[in-house]
C-alpha cells in the first residue's frame, strides 16, 4: 500500500510499478488477518463491478496487499464480506 485518500480509497502500486486508485468497500478482521474488500474507484453504480478481496500481509516491517491463494480462506472471507455489506446496505434502508 502506498497513499491513503482518506478512509475510503486508497493507492496502491504493482510490482510493475503501475498505480491502480481502489475503493475500499469493506474491512474485515478474521482469524487474526486483515482483508479488504475493493473496487476501481470512480466506478459507477450501474456497472457490473467485480470486487476484489485483498489480504494485508506485513513483509520486512511494510504493509502489503495480496491476493488471496487459498480457495477455502477466500470463500470464508467473501461469504463474511458480502454478509457485512448487505446487512450496511439493509440498515440504510430502514
Amino acid at each position: 500500500m502506498s497513499d491513503n485518500y482518506g478512509s475510503d480509497f486508497m493507492t496502491i502500486v504493482d510490482e510493475d510499478g503501475t498505480e491502480f486508485e481502489l475503493e475500499v468497500l469493506s474491512t474485515l478482521e478474521y482469524n487474526g488477518c486483515t482483508y479488504l474488500a475493493v473496487i476501481p474507484a470512480g466506478a459507477e453504480e450501474d456497472e457490473d463491478l467485480e470486487v476484489s478481496i485483498l489480504k494485508s500481509v506485513e513483509e520486512d516491517g511494510e504493509p502489503l496487499l495480496c491476493a488471496i491463494e487459498d480457495d477455502r480462506e477466500l470463500e470464508s472471507v467473501y461469504e463474511l464480506i458480502m454478509d457485512s455489506l448487505y446487512e450496511e446496505e439493509d440498515e440504510e434502508e430502514d
